[in-house]
């Protein structure tokens, strides 16, 4: 548990006090509607279910508020990169963004069903009082409305066939909350993992449908259906002194309370935030086709200011106007250029390299955009953890390294870097072979050798690879990848790993940096937490993943 806090103690603190304003708005609001005068007769009629109504709709309205600042990219990167109070605790929570995302996103669907259910009910009451001929006091403020303007049930006629269906085709409240709804059950459920990786276009797609939403939102209050007791009202008619008048009430009637109480709408509130696209057309870009059809694309800054770890968002026009998908930068800072490396993992990508390998098209950019592995260079010790195409961000940091170590920069903290990239098939090693070799000679020129320690793991291979590797076992450079350190087949024993950089930095605080899929980070979250001491002296493992 105490290994757990030194990581999560701030996500915990943040999730609790996300939780405590829900459960207080709740709370308060539920009893406000339940328990205040000026809405006695409207309790009349609807009973404990306004409480329920309202409270949800305040909840609704907190969480709407807070759904879009996660995936406001531009101020997500301003809080990482420009905010000098931004500490090292603060930062790694905005690697978390989309999970508060999903948090707030299943509680608006959660507060949308007790909202729903509650006025089902409330429409269901309404039409009953206004077809009560009992005299009680919910079928007299029903009929308020035949001897003057004054009105609290807006239900209007005892002729109505179906009153659910009437109120919510026929209302603004009661279309637009079906709008709203139905906008909500899409984006959602389309946004399950099955639909994200093998459907990416209609999570795009039905995703903005936010913009439906909260149009809706804004407009839904506004006709007012539910009512309360105006103040002018309530001080020469008071609920209290005077609702047993109604029901009792004569035409000679000369009580002080014979007046009938006038009503006004319940105000609508409604926050939102908008994120802000810096869109770019960038010039027509260098390609390089690598092997297992990744294919890298070098584009010329012009303005374009970048840091390592980063990503853009690419759009393709003549594939689609509106897709955008997020790549990771491979360049280094130091470059007169900015590159991406994208493999073919789907329909777009397929239609992109397929494009490319035919014609120039234009490429549109947005960002760049803060990510974990930012904050490489605040530590002393890194391990950087790479699947497959996820060693993208690990191309641009030690690219960096590369640069820093020719320009001899003074400025550079980190002392050691361990790198893992695990791959399934010995292609994938091809385009980041020349980077790691470069890397070797540098580094042993300027007698820094031990400053990366990097393991290559081939985790699927077939006879004919293990036949190659066993006949060349003794030779000084790898069989698979041309490189001094050997390929290892296999997975990594992670405890073995986290066991001996603990040793190796006894006193560090070591970062642990990963760009691959939840399984592996599940595994690399629970070894940081097992190796990280509570005792400030000693070693601490710091887990950054990162997620788009």
């Amino acid at each position: 548990m105490g290994n757990w806090l030194v990581n999560h103690w701030f996500s915990a603190a943040v999730l609790a006090a996300w939780l405590g304003i829900n459960i207080f708005l709740f709370t308060y609001y539920f009893l406000f509607f339940d328990r205040d005068d000026h809405y006695f007769y409207t309790r009349a009629i609807l009973g404990s279910a306004l409480a329920w109504a309202r409270a949800s709709a305040k909840c609704l309205n907190f969480n709407s508020m807070l759904i879009l600042l996660p995936v406001c990219r531009n101020l997500l990167s301003f809080l990482r990169g420009t905010c000098s109070c931004c500490r090292r605790t603060l930062r790694k929570q905005l690697d978390h963004n989309l999970t508060f995302h999903k948090l707030v996103a299943y509680a608006l669907a959660l507060f949308t069903a007790v909202h729903t259910i509650a006025h089902l009910f409330n429409l269901e009451r309404y039409n009953s009082s206004q077809q009560a001929t009992d005299g009680s006091l919910p079928a007299v403020l029903s009929k308020m409305h035949l001897q003057s303007n004054k009105w609290l049930n807006p239900i209007h006629s005892n002729e109505t066939v179906s009153t659910v269906e009437y109120v919510a085709f026929t209302t603004i409240p009661g279309l637009t909350g079906v709008i709203i709804t139905l906008a909500l059950i899409l984006m959602v459920t389309s946004s399950t993992e099955f639909i994200r990786r093998n459907y990416f276009e209609v999570f795009w797609y039905t995703h903005h449908l936010f913009l439906i939403y909260f149009a809706g939102l804004v407009i839904h209050g506004i006709a007012g259906l539910v009512r309360g007791q105006t103040e002018k009202s309530m001080e020469e008619v008071h609920p209290r002194r005077c609702a047993q008048y109604l029901t009792q009430k004569h035409e000679d009637c000369w009580h002080g309370c014979c007046e009938d109480p006038e009503f006004t709408s319940i105000a609508a509130e409604v926050g939102q935030q908008w994120d802000s696209w810096a869109l770019s057309t960038v010039p027509v870009p260098q390609v390089v086709m690598h092997p297992a059809r990744v294919l890298e694309l070098q584009m010329q800054k012009k303005g374009f200011r970048m840091e390592v770890g980063q990503y853009i968002f690419v759009n393709c026009p003549a594939i689609s106007r509106l897709e955008w998908h997020p790549f990771t930068l491979t360049s280094a800072p130091e470059e007169d250029f900015f590159s991406i490396h994208i493999r073919a993992a789907g329909d777009w990508t397929e239609r992109l390299i397929d494009t490319f390998q035919q014609e120039m098209p234009r490429i549109e950019v947005d960002g760049p955009f803060g990510t974990a592995s930012e904050d490489v260079f605040q530590y002393e010790v890194a391990m950087l953890v790479g699947a497959g195409i996820g060693v993208t961000p690990f191309a641009s940091i030690l690219k960096s390294i590369w640069y820093k170590f020719q320009q001899a920069d003074p400025m550079l903290k980190t002392k050691k870097i361990y790198f893992y990239w695990l791959c399934r098939d010995t292609g994938a090693f091809a385009w980041f072979n020349d980077l790691l070799a470069s890397l070797e000679q540098k580094m042993a020129e300027s007698g820094k050798a031990d400053f990366l320690t990097y393991r290559l793991f081939l985790t699927s291979w077939n006879t004919s690879i293990a036949n190659n590797v066993a006949l060349h076992f003794d030779t000084t450079t790898d069989t698979v990848t041309g490189l001094r350190h050997k390929t290892i087949f296999g997975r990594p024993m992670w405890n073995s790993e986290f066991t001996a950089v603990a040793a190796a930095h006894p006193r560090s605080v070591v970062g642990v940096f990963l760009c691959g899929p939840e399984k592996l980070a599940e595994s690399l979250r629970k070894s940081c937490h097992q190796h990280s001491s509570l005792d400030p002296r000693k070693v601490k493992f710091y887990f950054n993943k990162e997620n788009f």
